[in-house]
């Protein structure tokens, strides 16, 4: 073949690179010559030598990240639509997807379904038609501008059909729509199409893969010869058999059977400890175990499903003296969304805080640019003021009017909070600054799976707030700021002795480490509540095959009886992941009276909440001490009651003997 003739894609640039230098290894100067490329890479090879079929210029520029949000901030307001009721990376994300599926502006224009579809719609078809007017594209442009060249026009086809007559691709089941649609239309000539992965890694469909993509690989190229890869080099056979067990119990799957020739290993061990601070405390005592018995810490991992989870940890390493590192986002402090909210806090304590205030005063927008603040803090340098005064009277500093009204409007905001704070305890004070300042609107207007995070993360500072208020005996809101101070300052003591890694399961994906402790095993934490109210169970199921096939050696998950996250108390039961996990598996109860070897003693095992005789039917009315009232859909064994809850419409399965629950007449 000629190195030319060859066509390999990948999904990172590093990815690419690292295949590129071992081929250089081994062919020399010869490697150069073949495209080993990232999907987006690639079409952008493509589409600056066809770009003048759909009128674009061959010099067009790229958007990034920012320019598209921009952008859509832009059209938004062209069509006279409010960019805070309609947020404009969360409208981009919506372009975005429907993109990647290979619609059109028309064709979404002719779906719309509702309102908010119609301006969804609309703000594509404008902004679409600013790009090809700048002679721009986006990042999701050079995917579906490349097949729609290759569709529209035969000769093109014809051409690149010809030109690659072998296609390798990588990871091919986190492929969407738009890139299985090319590699069908590059591959259709010679049929030469090589495609790597693993339906059961299938883990990105929020952001639009497609798993029938990998499943259907036979049907869409026939004749292909299917060799299955059940060799597992990583990890040892007690390991392999729990990841088997689990993902068995797919459906959507191609069936396969790991086994390794590393020997049997230690068996996979369940525990299950009273709460989120006892899971902790056993984490971070085993990690300091295994450290002293020699194990680098760069060796350990721990996987959670949502960036919340990690908080209670955190604060347990740092108290430990373990040093560690959060992939995939700051760490919880450092968040900010997290910086934004305690930033609020401090100028309700200290007015005169000029560093929270700068950056608060436009977050979420409000209106409020920098050059009227600019101009606020040179007034009050000039009289003697601090900044916050001099937001009482924005007019005498020059702010146009627009501005100003915005600014006296914050102002106001902050002193009716400032007078709540007198009465408030620190918990609902925050809950009334998330509410009052629009932070949580803005995160909810976005509509986005990050946004949905950050919101998460922000009602799990409210639950640290709540932790504080119950356990210090003078709470205060300076005191709350205090101890959480320190502890974002003991983060960022520097440490040369390796890092623990803390990571959720979507970014552990390609890793590997000695051992794995999984946290957080239970029924709408993991699987999250999300996926079970919308069918995501496979999808779920292939997140915990994924976090358990990254041990190596060591395999640990945890469980709690119950756990404060997001802002609320839960009395979850054990993940039925655990159930399905094979026999063999060591399973373990840890109570206060086994904690001697877990670093600090825990407090009193908590008195099982419930009534353990409460009888339940399908239908009963009940009273939930935190969750409100509520409706038993259903019953099962062991006092197990199914409960569909007012307050958010959910619905949980939770034990009698421990839920505190009432009957309600």
């Amino acid at each position: 073949m000629k190195p030319n003739e060859i066509l390999a894609i990948t999904f990172t640039n590093k990815a690419a690179g690292e295949m590129r230098d071992r081929l250089t290894g081994m062919l020399g100067v010869t490697a150069r010559a073949i495209w080993i490329l990232t999907f987006h890479a690639a079409c952008g090879r493509i589409l600056r030598r066809e770009a003048e079929r759909l009128g674009y210029r061959s010099t067009f520029t790229i958007y990034d990240d920012q320019d598209q949000v921009r952008l859509t901030k832009a059209c938004l307001e062209e069509l006279g639509k409010d960019p805070k009721r309609f947020a404009p990376r969360g409208i981009h994300s919506q372009i975005s997807r429907m993109k990647n599926e290979l619609v059109t502006p028309q064709e979404a224009l002719e779906r719309v379904a509702s309102f908010w579809d119609q301006t969804v719609a609309e703000t594509y078809d404008a902004y679409q038609r600013r790009l090809h007017a700048s002679n721009a594209v986006d990042f999701d442009d050079l995917l579906m501008l490349t097949v729609q060249v290759l569709e529209r026009f035969p000769e093109a086809r014809e051409k690149w059909q010809s030109a690659f007559r072998y296609i390798l691709v990588d990871e091919y089941q986190d492929t969407n729509h738009a890139q299985y649609r090319l590699l069908q239309l590059l591959g259709e000539k010679h049929g030469n199409v090589c495609a790597v992965g693993d339906g059961d890694q299938s883990v990105y469909g929020f952001r639009g893969a497609d798993i029938r993509n990998i499943l259907e690989f036979e049907k869409d190229f026939p004749g292909t010869r299917v060799v299955t890869l059940e060799q597992n080099y990583r990890s040892t056979n007690s390991i392999l058999r729990a990841a088997n067990a689990v993902i068995d119990q797919n459906s959507e799957r191609k069936p396969k059977n790991l086994f390794s020739e590393l020997g049997e290993g230690e068996p996979v061990r369940v525990f299950e400890v009273e709460d989120e601070h006892a899971e902790a405390r056993f984490v971070a005592a085993e990690i300091a175990g295994l450290i002293d018995r020699g194990l680098s810490a760069s060796e350990i991992a721990v996987f959670y499903r949502t960036n919340a989870q990690s908080r209670v940890l955190e604060d347990v390493l740092v108290r430990q003296d373990v040093p560690y590192q959060v992939i995939g986002g700051p760490r919880f402090y450092e968040r900010a969304e997290i910086r934004d909210a305690t930033a609020y806090l401090s100028v309700l304590v200290n007015p005169s805080d000029a560093g929270s205030l700068l950056r608060i005063a436009n977050r979420p927008r409000r209106g409020i640019g920098a050059t009227s603040i600019a101009r606020l803090v040179e007034r009050a340098q000039a009289s003697g003021r601090t900044l916050f005064e001099a937001m009482a009277d924005p007019e005498s500093a020059g702010v146009a009017a627009a501005s100003a009204r915005a600014v006296k409007s914050f102002h106001g905001t902050m002193e009716s909070l400032m007078a709540l704070s007198q009465d408030l305890p620190v918990d609902e004070l925050l809950e009334r600054v998330l509410e009052k300042t629009g932070i949580m609107d803005a995160l909810e207007a976005e509509r986005t799976i990050e946004a949905r995070g950050r919101i998460e993360n922000l009602q799990e500072l409210v639950g640290v707030a709540r932790e504080y208020r119950t356990e210090t005996a003078d709470a205060s809101l300076a005191g709350f700021l205090q101890d959480i101070a320190l502890v974002s300052d003991q983060d960022t003591i520097a440490d040369d002795r390796g890092l623990v890694t803390l990571m959720t399961l979507h970014n552990a994906k390609g890793l590997e480490f000695s051992a794995v402790f999984a946290i957080g095993m239970e029924e709408g934490v993991f699987p999250h509540i999300r996926a079970i109210e919308e069918q995501g169970i496979e999808e779920e199921r292939r997140l915990c095959y994924v976090g358990l096939t990254r041990a190596k050696e060591r395999l640990t998950l945890t469980h709690t009886m119950s756990r404060s996250l997001w802002g609320r108390r839960t009395y979850n039961l054990a993940s039925r992941f655990l159930d399905e996990l094979p026999r063999e598996v060591e399973r373990e109860r840890l109570r206060p009276a086994s904690w001697s070897n877990y670093g600090s003693p825990a407090s009193a095992a908590p008195e099982p909440r419930g009534d353990p005789t409460l009888a339940l039917a399908t239908g009963d009315s009940v009273r939930h001490a935190s969750l409100g009232e509520g409706v038993v859909t259903a019953v099962e064994p062991g006092g197990v009651v199914t409960i569909r809850f007012a307050e958010d419409g959910t619905e949980r399965r939770l034990m009698t003997e421990y839920a505190p629950l009432d009957k309600i007449a």
